[in-house]
């Protein structure tokens, strides 16, 4: 095996500033979105926005003292709004999402309904003069009724000097019924030039319903997208029971205060979250661990928010309600991953924001050259040409390719067990090609058993050093030594009486018995450095079992060591195959443990780790990170304890495992809520396949516009005759934002 260098660190701060996400609504594209973006950006006290136009929300840094009705004043005033100062936003947002989702639904339905005369009358009886009056009467309530939010977003745009999606359907649609309601109501105009008075009617009726079926369909398509958060959500009871008074009341969630005392009945779902103080019973802990096998809660045990209980009641005191349960937390965390950006998508932002001011100079363009080269019918073509320019362009399929992936990807995510922060780590899991693995609580379980015990065999009668052991490890706070405490406990081992206690740093604790005695506890060179004899046997033993990848502790007093007792952390079932795994996509594996060179060698041997560190301080860590990240790796550090956090967050993804640190778990860009390793190359997967939909996304959006505007704008009429129809034009756009909604929901089927 190969051994590996550490080198000096140096200190780095990270800092979060505060965030909230709020629901937006009024956004119909994604040139809305850049322009919600921007407005907010100005307002004072933002220090950032992002907005999700696939989730229709906004996440925004900002200062403490800004209120959040400012900020929702400066969207209203160009016809957007932010959903604020609501007991539950996401529900307020879904009651939104879902009316607007009915009004587009029945808008969808009685256009098609007045449409299809319209249709008839203009492609089968385009000559019959009444056949145009009846389908200017059946044209007004389609334009200016159900299609009505075109027109009023676009004039709320065009105040401020903006333009979106709306902007395009009104500006093609209207001039098209202008114009025809022109030839209509004058037709002798053109006559006495020579010219047959076309309407179309049936293009603008036509355009409105394909584009208000394509916006059906994509927020139909969109809900989906977001359904880890639905689930997730659907975990939460509305009402609990409590005890008080020795009486049984029942009351809204939203009311419960930390120290109630809860009910909770066989079958129903743990409201908040709290210790059991009556009462036990099983509880299916999966939608956390990930383990399907019940969990046994006593007196005393912890209960989570949104895990189910099974055939026993309990009651359980209050200790984190609301916002502070593991289960809002989970929540809230992957509902700020999906509102979060990658980097790609700001490139993408960039180009949706000039994209509408853009396709608005080819349409003006396409029209002053066809009534340049059109000939007699020149009018005709420049009209239809420019519109069909107006209709086919998509901003839509633009803003979506990118937050509709990341969305499904992240709840794709948190459905495994795998909570993603932001989607630049999920962009980034893609590229990485270096895993740096802690051993304890990663690899191993982070329980520490003793596994062996072995007695000096001069000792006669044992029970006298075994208290005296005992009493010395009960007040060691060193993690080892519960697990020696807990072996005692098992033996009914009592505890005696000491005069002193002292903790040495780096090699163990020293104690004085009321008899006078001294007595060492803890490792090879607190034995030597007291001059601490060690019987050959003895010593021997104590070299095997540290090559069987065990800690080994020594305890003696002054003249002898008394016993050697080997203390495991058991490798996870799991470990070895994530590991294998990792190494066959050609993944480099290092594990950095501060456990000695010779644990370190033996544990990594087993899990078939080639490169690895023994004895490596919390520092050294994000130093060999930065070394490596210096020859161009691209570095997943995964760790589970405070001594991570420097390492993790000097890493390019940071994986914590669910069941370490608070910090740990602040500082990682993801988090294994199951602690199992094999969710690492699961996470590096999605990853993958994520970034894989985007750029499939992103690549049809592109080409979709690339060649649909050309065509619309007639540049094939020279060669083959063939000019675009407003109609195939308006049913191509709609296609278009929904083939990238549908393509990114391709990967919720996906198993990782």
């Amino acid at each position: 095996m190969e051994p590996i260098n550490v080198f000096d660190t140096k200190q780095k701060e990270y800092k979060e500033g505060v965030k909230k996400s709020f629901p937006v609504t009024g956004m119909t594209c994604a040139a809305c979105a850049s322009s919600v973006e921007s407005i907010l950006k100005h307002t004072d006290g933002v220090n950032n926005a992002n907005v999700n136009f696939a989730s229709s929300s906004v996440l925004i840094d900002y200062d403490k003292s800004l209120n959040s009705n400012d900020l929702q004043n400066a969207l209203r005033a160009v016809g957007y709004d932010l959903i604020v100062d609501v007991e539950d936003p996401l529900e307020a947002q879904q009651k939104v999402q879902l009316k607007h989702y009915q009004d587009i639904k029945h808008r969808t339905i009685w256009s098609a309904i007045f449409t299809i005369p319209i249709f008839i009358l203009g492609m089968f009886y385009m000559d019959w003069v009444p056949g145009k009056w009846i389908s200017l009467v059946l044209t007004i309530p389609i334009l200016f009724w159900f299609g009505r939010s075109f027109y009023i977003n676009a004039y709320k745009q065009a105040k401020h000097g903006k333009a979106n999606m709306d902007t395009l359907v009104a500006l093609s649609t209207g001039i098209a019924f202008i114009f025809s309601v022109f030839n209509t109501i004058f037709p002798e105009f053109w006559r006495i030039q020579n010219i047959e008075p076309h309407v179309y009617y049936e293009a603008a009726t036509v355009i409105i319903t394909f584009i208000s079926l394509g916006k059906f369909l994509e927020e139909k398509a969109k809900t989906n997208t977001s359904s880890a958060i639905k689930k997730l959500m659907g975990l939460k009871p509305k009402t609990i029971k409590i005890i008080e008074d020795d009486e049984e009341k029942e009351i809204p969630i939203s009311s419960v205060q930390v120290g109630q005392t809860i009910l909770v009945r066989p079958g129903e779902k743990i409201p908040v979250d709290g210790e059991v103080s009556k009462g036990n019973s099983y509880v299916d802990e999966s939608m956390i661990t990930g383990e399907p096998v019940p969990v046994e809660k006593t007196k005393a045990e912890k209960v989570f928010a949104g895990t189910v209980n099974q055939k026993g009641s309990f009651q359980f005191t209050a200790e984190k309600v609301g916002g502070e349960t593991l289960l809002s937390q989970i929540i809230k965390m992957v509902q700020e991953a999906q509102g979060s950006k990658a980097p790609v998508q700001k490139l993408v932002d960039k180009i949706a924001s000039i994209f509408v001011p853009i396709v608005l100079g080819i349409s003006i363009i396409t029209f002053i050259v066809w009534m340049s080269v059109g000939g007699d019918n020149a009018f005709s073509q420049a009209l239809l040409t420019s519109v069909a320019v107006l209709v086919i362009a998509c901003p839509c399929a633009l803003g979506l390719a990118t937050p509709t992936a990341i969305m499904v990807g992240i709840g794709k995510g948190a459905e495994n067990n795998i909570l993603i922060k932001d989607a630049e780590s999920l962009e980034l899991g893609l590229k990485v090609n270096t895993v740096i693995l802690d051993k304890t609580g990663t690899i191993t379980e982070g329980k520490p058993i003793v596994t062996d015990v072995v007695w000096n065999d001069k000792i006669k009668d044992q029970s006298v050093f075994k208290e005296m052991l005992h009493t010395i490890e009960a007040q060691s706070e060193h993690p080892l030594a519960e697990a020696v405490v807990t072996h005692l406990k098992e033996e009914n081992i009592n505890r005696t009486k000491i005069s002193s206690f002292e903790s040495i740093t780096g090699k163990g604790a020293k104690a004085i018995h009321n008899s006078g005695a001294t007595y060492y506890v803890g490792n090879r060179k607190l034995i030597f450095e007291n001059n601490i004899g060690i019987d050959t046997v003895l010593d021997k033993r104590a070299g095997e079992l540290q090559d069987e990848a065990k800690t080994v502790i020594f305890f003696g007093n002054d003249a002898q060591v008394l016993a050697v007792f080997a203390i495991a952390d058991e490798i996870k079932k799991t470990s070895k195959k994530a590991i294998e795994t990792l190494q066959e996509r050609g993944i480099e594996v290092y594990m950095l443990t501060g456990d000695n060179k010779k644990t370190a060698a033996a544990l990594a041997e087993q899990v078939g780790i080639t490169k690895y560190m023994g004895e490596v301080m919390p520092s050294d860590k994000a130093t060999f990170i930065e070394k490596l990240q210096a020859k161009g790796k691209v570095v997943a550090m995964v760790g589970d304890g405070i001594n991570d956090s420097h390492a993790l967050a000097q890493a390019n993804v940071s994986i914590a495992m669910g069941k370490g640190s608070d910090i740990a778990k602040d500082v990682a860009k993801i988090t294994l809520i199951t602690s199992d390793l094999q969710s690492i190359p699961k996470a590096l997967e999605l990853s993958k396949r994520t970034v894989l939909g985007i750029r499939q996304n992103l690549f049809w959006a592109f080409i979709y516009n690339i060649i649909g505007i050309p065509i619309a704008a007639g540049v094939l009429y020279p060669v083959n005759g063939f000019l675009l129809d407003p109609i195939i034009a308006g049913a191509a756009m709609a296609f278009s934002s929904v083939s990238v909604v549908a393509n990114s929901l391709r990967l919720k089927r996906v198993k990782l």
